[in-house]
């Protein structure tokens, strides 16, 4: 499995969520910050098999991000 970007950031509820930009719609949590990413890791696997499966297209992901606060 290739690497992807992945946005990390605590939650409302408490849990640490993760979201991947370059999958919209990949979105999983958990209760650490170590589950979370092992969380997206499963959730990226199966949101590219569900892409496969379905005969769509998986992007890529640029890794030109770029985390600015204002």
């Amino acid at each position: 499995m290739k690497m992807r970007q992945i946005l990390l950031f605590h939650g409302e509820n408490g849990f640490w969520v993760v979201e991947v930009p370059s999958l919209p719609g990949c979105v999983t949590q958990g209760a650490t910050k170590e589950e979370a990413i092992r969380n997206a890791r499963e959730a990226i696997s199966l949101h590219i098999e569900s892409l496969v499966a379905n005969g769509r297209s998986v992007p890529d992901d640029p890794f030109d991000a770029m985390l600015i606060a204002v």
